[in-house]
């Protein structure tokens, strides 16, 4: 089996000042962390526009774009925003501290910098945003569809399952954009509209096809996660039932489990009652060789889009 090429730790540092660029890439580098340099913030954008490093030191002031412009312009980049950003401020700049945080910095250290207190916050940072990147990409491996948007629904990201979802609402669409079409981005503020409990759901309906947005939480403080189901309920049914040996009404009990419905959820739809959807259930369970609801729910959407 052919090994993977490893991905060794790659930081941005960005500062005007030589003797601090110094300081900070030797002690990065004897870290075993790669460092790229820039000195100053359009430098940066540069940079950044071809490699994207797993982390980014940013001193406040420089001369042109500073720290704070540079940092709201790699956040506002579907490409980079999720590159967690450090400052580094002087000692006396309390007032930086807190810009810098208002920008989209995730933390700050003082200048002159102590390294054995910076290379831990490094360490710290990007292990966090490593952690996020595998979560999205988990979500996405799962099948299910996940698209995230701050308390006023702007878009922050989404699984590519949920991308390719959002480009049949409006061909062409992509992550890029940084903005979802904007028949969703009215459903999405129709979905916040009606609270934060959890399983609230609107539907933008396309003929036959619709395409279902559920809340699922608010997970930080100004990011709300929502899943996505392309509802086709006949024709899925339909393909659920000769793919996998099932009964019509199996399929359809399954389905909506797929689509992320309680049992009190299908009994409404199906009009029959919880306790017969949970008999349905166990037997789907015992068909597919199964022991969970997840298991099943994987099975279907792995079925439905083949």
């Amino acid at each position: 089996m052919t090994e993977l090429p490893l991905h060794r730790d790659t930081v941005l540092v960005v500062d005007d000042q030589p003797e601090s660029l110094r300081l900070l890439t030797d002690t990065l580098e004897d870290a075993g962390i790669s460092v790229l340099v820039a000195t100053s913030g359009q430098g940066a954008l540069d940079l950044i526009a071809h490699v994207v490093p797993d982390l980014v030191l940013m001193d406040a002031v420089m001369p042109g774009m500073d720290g704070f412009e540079a940092t709201v312009r790699i956040k506002a980049n579907p490409a980079t925003r999720h590159v967690p950003v450090i400052f580094m401020t002087g000692l006396t700049e309390s007032e930086h501290v807190i810009e810098g945080f208002e920008v989209g910095g995730v933390d700050y250290v003082r200048k002159p910098v102590n390294v054995h207190e910076l290379l831990a916050r490094v360490r710290v940072h990007m292990g966090h945003a490593r952690a996020v990147q595998a979560s999205t990409v988990g979500l996405d491996a799962t099948g299910r569809m996940m698209l995230s948007t701050d308390l006023a629904g702007q878009f922050l990201w989404c699984t590519p399952l949920a991308e390719r979802a959002i480009a049949r609402v409006e061909a062409g669409w992509s992550r890029e954009r940084g903005m979802v079409p904007e028949v969703l981005r009215q459903a999405i503020e129709r979905l916040l509209q009606r609270g934060d409990a959890p399983g609230v759901s609107v539907r933008i309906e396309n003929g036959d096809w619709s395409l279902e947005l559920v809340l699922i939480a608010q997970y930080r403080e100004n990011e709300v996660l929502i899943r996505l189901n392309e509802l086709d309920p006949q024709g899925d049914a339909n393909r659920l039932q000769s793919r996998l040996g099932l009964t019509e009404r199996e399929a359809e009990v399954l389905l909506w489990i797929s689509y992320g419905k309680s049992n009190a959820d299908i009994s409404d739809v199906l009009a029959i009652s919880p306790r017969t959807v949970q008999k349905h259930l166990e037997r789907i369970y015992e068909k597919l060789g199964v022991e969970t609801r997840a298991a099943a729910a994987a099975i279907a959407i792995r079925s439905s889009e083949q």
